[in-house]
């Protein structure tokens, strides 16, 4: 099971950050505004839930949103997230590449001392937008 989706309690903690409760976890964490509380809600959901896997147990089935209690100012809500596209992101392996480049440029950046893989590296999150 790859896309889960659970529900979930955002509450005001004052000066616009929220506190994020994920019942079927039992688990909490925060954010500096609700953007970024909804994105550790996803964060924490896929955390838990590979742990989970890893650990060869099963995910908890999804409480239905309407039996989650609210109190003043609170907002549940539900989250989606793709546990395989998490492990994907956090997966930390090194995968070997063969590639082509001509043999001046080559015979530069040797001399220049320079690492391929490291500036291929930096040059993948540049273009993809990921920041160096």
């Amino acid at each position: 099971m790859s896309r889960v989706v659970y529900p979930v309690v955002f509450t005001p903690a004052g000066k616009g950050t929220f506190s994020v409760y994920v019942p079927d976890f039992d688990c909490n964490t925060q954010g500096a505004d609700l953007a970024d509380a909804i994105y550790m809600a996803e964060d924490v959901i896929c955390l838990m839930g590979t742990l989970r896997q890893d650990d060869g147990d099963a995910l908890p089935a999804p409480t239905d949103i309407s039996a989650i209690k609210t109190h003043g100012g609170e907002i549940k809500s539900l989250v989606a997230v793709d546990l395989d596209a998490y492990r994907r992101k956090m997966e930390r392996r090194v995968v070997k590449k063969t590639l082509s480049l001509p043999s001046w440029l080559n015979y530069e950046a040797e001399q220049a001392g320079i690492n391929f893989s490291a500036t291929l590296q930096d040059a993948l999150k540049a273009k993809l937008g990921f920041g160096v």
